[in-house]
């Protein structure tokens, strides 16, 4: 019996030399959320060449192909394409120096430092596979590039301008996340796989005054260290010890001088849950104890909370999961694994959502095999082994690439292959 992904994936020695030039290329010209204008172009341009329909500008610049082969189930696959506001200290030839001009007006370096180059890489290579390799499947294979996951706004902003009538509706999305596992390495699970994450702006206001008159004002920097030290106790005293969550206060701000009290103060904050419900307990405990903070301090004014991104947990569909585990151990052996749970977050489930459709989404490792051995042995990883949003965070370009390319090929011919 021919096995399709075996006659698809023969075509990977012949791109494999223009797939390192392309993220090599990517790399070193990253572009933040919504401004992905070069790194969409070639998305589109990668498509139009081997004659997929290709829709692009899509909720700003992101970019689908449809490629039809006959009657059978409809697969997208989704790679993100955005960089951060890093600035790169990797020392590979092909670092990035980029930089842009920030909303403020002053200068920010970027860089690739989460691995999305990485995906659109891959998910370039599958779609020129898929196209080559016409009589090895049959039905339609999407692939979908967004724009802004950083901000967690991409895959809305593609759902508002029309996503759903631009593309056919899948029977199930595909995607993937470049990680910091050795290279080479294919981690599928069922349920919660991504938690949900809540960033929160706090304003507690209080009255000013002189410091060496403490009784004349009300003290917002007392007020907020309180909340800050209560609100670790969510975790601890609220959640039952087998719920996982973090509850992570990132920035406090107030006051100018040291003897002067100030009449406000900005408390900055990232919320991971793993389930709705946790999420909406957590998020009320932190209403709570904040509003009771401010009554207990005397505050003249209500403490605003704002909520600044908003990240839904990915929890990926059981039946779909189960196939790709099945095609991933077929195909990879023993490097397919069972991925423990992550705490990083994402926007891709809305896509998914907005259809209908069920999804999985999977991690592959990037970094160098040896080097998370030695790690491994030392009980280092933590220490050694960079990880996303790092500004050393670089995969080994093989075999990440070989990787990532096969393990969407190998998932979407799960449906497709004939």
């Amino acid at each position: 019996m021919t096995n399709p992904a075996r006659t698809v994936l023969a075509g990977l020695d012949g791109i494999r030399s223009d797939l390192e030039a392309l993220y090599k290329d990517l790399h070193r010209h990253p572009e933040l959320g919504q401004r992905e204008h070069r790194t969409a172009k070639k998305a589109s341009d990668a498509l139009r060449g081997c004659g997929y329909e290709v829709t692009d500008g899509i909720g700003g610049t992101g970019v689908i192909g449809v490629l039809a082969r006959g009657e059978g189930p409809v697969v997208m696959a989704r790679a993100d394409m955005d960089a951060l506001p890093v600035r790169e200290r990797t020392g590979l030839p092909y670092a990035s120096t980029a930089t842009v001009t920030g909303d403020d007006g002053t200068e920010q370096p970027v860089m690739h430092a989460c691995g999305h180059d990485v995906h659109v890489t891959c998910l370039i290579g599958c779609a020129q596979l898929m196209a080559r390799a016409e009589d090895a499947w049959r039905g339609t294979f999407v692939a979908l590039f967004q724009p802004s996951e950083e901000n967690g706004d991409g895959a809305a902003a593609m759902i508002g301008d029309g996503l759903t009538s631009a593309s056919p509706r899948p029977d199930v999305v595909l995607a993937q996340h470049v990680l910091p596992y050795p290279a080479g390495y294919v981690g599928t699970r069922s349920g919660a796989f991504l938690s949900a994450a809540d960033s929160l702006r706090i304003t507690v206001h209080g009255r000013g005054g002189h410091g060496s008159m403490p009784q004349a004002a009300v003290d917002p920097v007392v007020m907020a260290a309180m909340i800050v030290v209560r609100l670790q106790t969510i975790v601890s005293r609220e959640l039952a010890a087998t719920t996982p969550a973090v509850v992570t206060v990132g920035s406090v701000h107030a006051g100018t001088g040291p003897n002067v009290i100030p009449d406000r103060a900005v408390i900055q904050l990232n919320v991971r849950t793993y389930d709705d419900t946790s999420r909406s307990r957590v998020l009320r405990a932190i209403e709570r104890i904040v509003t009771a903070e401010c009554e207990a301090s005397r505050s003249p004014r209500a403490p605003e909370i704002e909520k600044i991104t908003a990240f839904p947990p990915t929890v990926n569909d059981e039946a779909p999961t189960r196939r790709v585990a099945q095609a991933f151990a077929a195909h990879f052996g023993d490097d397919a694994h069972t991925i423990d749970p992550q705490t990083a977050s994402e926007d891709m489930s809305e896509i998914p959502k907005a259809f209908g459709a069920p999804f999985t989404y999977w991690g592959i490792g990037g970094a160098d095999p040896d080097r998370y051995a030695r790690a491994a042995r030392n009980g280092t990883i933590d220490q050694d082994v960079p990880v996303n949003h790092s500004p050393t965070f670089a995969p080994v370009l093989q075999p990440t690439l070989d990787t990532g390319v096969s393990a969407l090929t190998v998932a979407a011919l799960a449906w497709l292959g004939t």
